[in-house]
């Protein structure tokens, strides 16, 4: 019997994390960490990213070495030819013995949408290119969360890169530097080949926070100064929430790690923010947070229940349409749902924290499954949503396999705002089915 309870707990184990997975799949295990040394002078560019800022603007960021290289992007629509320029701020910081280079944000603009543009950054080296997203369907979104920077990182990046999107969600967890700074700068390059195309738009993670009590006991202090969001621009007094508009769909980053209560900033800002939306301008509704309001496996849980019990009244009444959230390393569906039972007028919660982190995948799932859950598995990967018109909604899941990614699970979504039984006062349950 000693011998016995070891193999039968491990084939249990094994049968819980496999769960959903085809017999020919092989898990995969963690693999090494990458670290993006510095190979340009110190007045280039490094760590280039962009980011929406507000209706026809984008922001560029990037980082010198120099610091007396002056914050200006010069921008155009033909290679090496600029025929606009505009000029922004720089900040840096320290953090203990750190010290952070010139970071550089600098908003451009007016643009025309689905248009190329190339740009210089600082009148120092290589030229950059990005498409500015759509002003109208169709409109493509590739989500990760919990990226990191290992080699199932690249990997998930490769996967992301080889298909056309118009701009990137990613629900928390950047770099996982958790205080070690040269991490930060490692992660920038990294990504710099994909954020510098099109645009990134984040939230922060439990891995932004960076608190250290007495001296730095406010936290967020590289997130918050590299990755500047267009807060200000939706009326917001804080990076670590925010919304913006694209193409027909209004996105809101809501901050795990903040205060979220009735009394807050965030809170209210909230309110406020969905109370302005027009769902005949911007049909969809998406929603971004870190830790996740439902979940069934094992990892995290019940760490965003208190949020969900704060603010999943106001997005439910708002019908918001999709939940995006990361924290857990693995992905989950769920059907429409609200206060945890299924509804036809609830949003759709997705976890996606499986980019590719040092920290492996989160194996064990609650057994048996939730029957709101419609379909999880522990493995790296991305998604994709492509928002076809003001009606209906493509969503997908692309498992890393070694040199592709496979789609694992995909549904059609209708907007709640076209769907007459959540326009009225009476709202039935549903059960899971193909098209939420």
């Amino acid at each position: 019997m000693k011998t016995l309870l070891p193999h039968f707990l491990l084939f249990f184990l094994l049968f819980v994390a496999t769960m959903g997975v085809s017999p020919e799949y092989t898990r995969p295990h963690p693999r090494p960490l990458i670290f993006r040394p510095h190979n340009r002078s110190e007045s280039e560019p490094q760590q280039v990213h962009i980011s929406v800022a507000g209706k026809d603007n984008m922001r560029v960021s990037w980082i010198t070495s120099d610091k007396k290289v002056k914050s200006v992007v010069e921008y155009g629509k033909t290679p090496g030819k600029y025929e606009a320029s505009a000029t922004g701020e720089s900040t840096s910081y320290k953090y203990f013995f750190y010290s952070s280079g010139e970071i550089h944000h600098v908003r451009i603009g007016p643009l025309e949408p689905s248009t190329m543009y190339y740009y210089r950054c600082g009148g120092y080296g290589p030229e950059f290119s990005f498409r500015t997203p759509p002003s109208a369907f169709p409109i493509e979104f590739a989500v990760t969360g919990d990226l990191g920077q290992t080699e199932w990182t690249a990997s998930t990046l490769s996967h992301v890169g080889a298909r056309d999107y118009d701009l990137l969600l990613l629900p928390g967890d950047l770099s996982y530097a958790d205080t070690n700074q040269p991490l930060w700068d490692s992660f920038g390059r990294l990504v710099e080949p994909y954020a510098s195309t099109r645009p990134w738009m984040v939230t922060e993670g439990n891995h932004e926070i960076e608190t250290f009590p007495i001296i730095y006991p406010h936290g967020f202090r590289a997130y918050n100064a590299r990755w500047l969001m267009p807060h200000q621009e939706s009326g917001s007094t804080s990076n670590l929430y925010y919304s913006f508009d694209v193409a027909g769909a209004h996105i809101i980053m809501l901050g795990s790690y903040t205060d979220f209560d009735s009394n807050s900033n965030q809170y209210k800002w909230l309110r406020g923010d969905l109370a302005r939306v027009d769902r005949r301008r911007t049909p969809w509704i998406l929603v971004t947070i870190h830790a996740p309001w439902y979940n069934s496996n094992l990892a995290h849980k019940g760490e965003g229940e208190s949020m969900r019990k704060a603010m999943e009244k106001i997005l439910y009444e708002a019908r918001v349409d999709v939940v995006f959230a990361g924290h857990v390393h693995a992905y989950e569906r769920f059907t429409r749902v609200y206060d945890n039972k299924a509804d036809e007028c609830g949003p759709v919660h997705v976890t996606i924290g499986d980019g590719g982190n040092r920290e492996g995948l989160a194996m064990l799932f609650e057994n048996p499954s939730p029957w709101i859950s419609v379909y999880r598995e522990a493995s790296f990967g991305h998604g994709r949503l492509r928002i076809v018109n003001s009606t209906h909604a493509h969503w997908s899941w692309h498992r890393n396999n070694e040199t592709d990614a496979h789609m694992s699970d995909e549904v059609w979504l209708e907007s709640l705002s076209s769907s007459t039984p959540c326009n009225q006062i009476n709202i039935s349950s549903t059960s899971p089915n193909d098209e939420l």
